[in-house]
């Protein structure tokens, strides 16, 4: 079983469990702006179960609180079990699994699955990326008056914030721009050409892994907002379908004194 089928699997494994919850879960707060539900750390683990059984000797790096670092495998896997928790609990269908595989810091493999739609999307360094295994591929726009954006913004962010700041320069300037509260189906929306584009600077690895290689195997181009290379261990991230777009999406988040 290759790295990708493991990380389909297990993301389908935890998908599963995210539906079977969702009728009956409970939600508590982890912190005042923050929601965690029971279904989040169930589904974790089972991922965490299904490939540790796999691939023993790996290291693991989740969003709730799973952190597997011992032992010097090159290998190590980023985990979000439920990414778009505040829709999950308020039952607003766009929220995913995300896994992917980092080799030395490359990224590898990577799975993000979206329950609600039943789509899977994947892919594998240098063998492209899929939605339900059909190829898919980035958006050819090249002018931000006709491109449609995503954002994610910091909960509970002001107006003063210099998110909210970059995403109304953005929303000046491009045709549409939306604050959905999933990363990670961010990111695939990119990769299949439904969005040209996606940018945040409040993310954790858990959210972008995946996504990322997933957008890069289609074709698009992934760095930090100011044009700089990407960094899995950075919150930065903007990603794009290649084009003269993100040249254009720099200028107009880095403010009008770039």
């Amino acid at each position: 079983m290759s790295f990708r089928e493991i990380a389909v699997d297990a993301a389908r494994l935890g998908g599963r469990i995210l539906e079977e919850w969702r009728p009956k879960f409970t939600a508590r707060e982890k912190s005042p702006s923050n929601l965690v539900t029971e279904a989040d750390l169930a589904s974790q683990q089972a991922i965490f179960e299904f490939i540790r059984e796999r691939c023993p000797d790996h290291r693991f790096l989740g969003e709730e609180g799973l952190c597997h670092d011992e032992g010097d495998s090159p290998f190590r896997w980023i985990i979000d079990p439920l990414d778009g928790t505040s829709n999950y609990v308020h039952g607003f269908p766009y929220y995913a699994v995300s896994i992917g595989l980092e080799q030395m810091g490359r990224l590898i493999a990577g799975a993000i699955y979206d329950p609600c739609r039943d789509e899977m999307f994947s892919a594998e360094a240098g063998g492209g990326a899929t939605r339900n295994d059909e190829p898919i591929q980035v958006s050819d726009a090249t002018d931000l008056s006709d491109a449609l954006c995503m954002a994610s913004l910091p909960v509970k962010s002001n107006r003063g914030d210099p998110a909210v700041q970059r995403f109304l320069r953005v929303l000046e300037a491009a045709q549409h721009v939306q604050r959905t509260g999933s990363a990670a189906l961010n990111l695939c929306g990119v990769a299949c050409g439904r969005v040209d584009a996606f940018w945040s600077t409040s993310l954790h690895p858990w959210d972008m892994a995946a996504g990322v290689l997933i957008v890069r195997e289609a074709g698009g181009e992934a760095t930090k907002t100011d044009g700089r290379a990407f960094d899995v261990n950075s919150p930065d991230l903007l990603a794009t379908n290649g084009t003269e777009l993100t040249a254009a999406l720099v200028r107009h988040l880095a403010g009008p004194e770039f």
